[in-house]
C-alpha cells in the first residue's frame, strides 16, 4: 500500500476536522458579539450544531466515503453521527464551564491581528483538540465503519 492511500483518509479527516473546527469558531465568535459572552454555553451549543452538519456532509463524502444516500444508511448515519457529537458537545460544554467558570479563563485575553482571543475563545481551542480526537474516533470505528465485505 502506498503511502498516500494509507494516510489519505487520516488526511482528509485533519483537513476537514479542521474546517468544521474553523466554522465551528467563527460561528460562535459571531454569536459572541451578536448576542453576548455572556450566552457563551447557548452559543456555543448552536456553533455546535453548524458545524456538525457541516461536518456529517465533509466526513461522509470525503473523509470516511460513505457514498450512499439511501434512507437505509442515512437513518443509520445520522443518528449516530449526532449522538456521537452531543457526546463531545458535552465534553465541551462541561470543559467550557470549568474553564471558565471555575478556572477563571475570563482573566486572559488577547489581541492578534484585531482579532480579539477572549479566555472563553482560548478555552475552546484548547478543547478542540480532545473534541476532534473523539469525534475521529467515533466517526472512524462506528459511524462510518465499513463492513468485511466493503472492505475488499
Amino acid at each position: 500500500m502506498k503511502i498516500k492511500e494509507k494516510y489519505k483518509e487520516l488526511f482528509l479527516y485533519v483537513l476537514f476536522g479542521g474546517l468544521t473546527t474553523l466554522v465551528n469558531f467563527i460561528a460562535f465568535w459571531i454569536l459572541n458579539k451578536a448576542i453576548g459572552e455572556e450566552a457563551y454555553l447557548v452559543n456555543n451549543a448552536v456553533a455546535w450544531f453548524i458545524a456538525v452538519v457541516f461536518a456529517y456532509v465533509t466526513n461522509k463524502l470525503w473523509v470516511f466515503e460513505s457514498k450512499s444516500w439511501k434512507l437505509k444508511t442515512v437513518i443509520k448515519e445520522i443518528p449516530e453521527f449526532f449522538l456521537a457529537r452531543v457526546f463531545s458537545l458535552l465534553v465541551e460544554e462541561g470543559g467550557l464551564w470549568l474553564f471558565v467558570e471555575k478556572m477563571g479563563f475570563d482573566r486572559f485575553s488577547f489581541m492578534v491581528f484585531g482579532f480579539d482571543f477572549s479566555g472563553k475563545l482560548i478555552a475552546k481551542l484548547l478543547l478542540a483538540v480532545l473534541v476532534v480526537i473523539l469525534n475521529y474516533f467515533f466517526s472512524k470505528f462506528i459511524i462510518f465503519a465499513k463492513k468485511k465485505t466493503e472492505k475488499n
